[in-house]
């Protein structure tokens, strides 16, 4: 007997290895699976190329990927984080404008070092961040987990809510795209725009200005979203006639306190998704 729709569930906001998260693409789709997950979207962060080897895994049926990424801007010297649903990953600027942010996060690294020796008198290695990183995307993240293996911290809260977080002394803001150019790479790339977990603008204000520019949808269900941020940000989403969507936001080990599965969203949320793609 097929199972109807409303017992299906996704998580449209999981990380591989190719990126921070600590799971190969065939893990996350084993984890995925047992958790009972009818769909997911893998969302690296700049970068697609954990996609290809998921879909293939996933071409044996019972779970469905979705292509994705997570790109990063800058807004104010903060960063935005806009999520592209359903893109074309082989899309031939899209894989450019990549390369491009690949090289700003390894030169980003660097800078960062410098200001934790300069700023604070912390010493760290970058190439103990690399290593960490190995091929994936390197970003912040891999400096938390450097610096608590060397000893410099105690865990990675405490790298972001001390040196760098933000508004904290290390912080670098080392990216070129502002939120509208993510929003036309995504859609060049065939895909759906979505502001990833809108509670971390600060300023709910913004989406309005990010309506204008093309977004078209935004992650209501999210981990670290309060029951009131989640209704506020649901009838925002009314307001502007936006797709909601949702996800864990999952790294695997690197995160171990936010589990697979943490976030499932309705079949019928990816369903919308798809309808808007044709």
């Amino acid at each position: 007997m097929e199972i109807s729709n409303e017992v299906k569930f996704a998580d449209l906001h999981l990380h591989t290895a190719f990126s921070d998260g600590s799971y190969a693409p065939e893990g996350l789709i084993s984890e995925a699976k047992r958790v009972g997950l009818s769909a997911i979207a893998i969302v690296d962060h700049d970068t697609v190329e954990g996609i290809g080897p998921a879909l293939e895994i996933a071409k044996a049926g019972e779970l469905e990927v979705l292509s994705g990424i997570e790109l990063t801007a800058e807004y104010n010297n903060s960063e935005v984080h806009m999520l592209g649903y359903l893109i074309d990953y082989k899309n031939q600027e899209l894989l450019h404008k990549l390369d491009t942010l690949k090289q700003n996060r390894v030169e980003r690294i660097y800078r960062i070092v410098e200001k934790l020796k300069n700023e604070m008198g912390v010493s760290l290695d970058p190439e103990s961040v690399f290593a960490i990183a190995g091929e994936g995307t390197v970003g912040r993240l891999h400096v938390a987990r450097a610096m608590v293996k060397e000893g410099i911290i105690g865990s990675l809260f405490e790298a972001f809510q001390k040196y760098i977080g933000d508004r904290c002394p290390a912080y670098v803001a080392g990216f070129r795209f502002d939120p509208a150019e993510s929003i036309e790479l995504i859609k060049n790339a065939g895909g759906i725009p979505v502001l990833a977990h809108p509670y971390l603008l600060r300023k709910d204000e913004l989406i309005a200005q990010f309506v204008e520019r093309g977004l078209m949808g935004l992650e209501v269900y999210y981990t670290e979203h309060t029951p009131e941020m989640t209704k506020r940000y649901l009838n925002i989403a009314r307001k502007y006639k936006l797709l909601v969507t949702g996800g864990s936001d999952f790294h695997g080990s690197v995160k171990p306190e936010i589990k697979l599965g943490t976030i499932k969203i309705p079949i019928e949320l990816v369903e919308k998704l798809r309808r808007v793609k044709k």
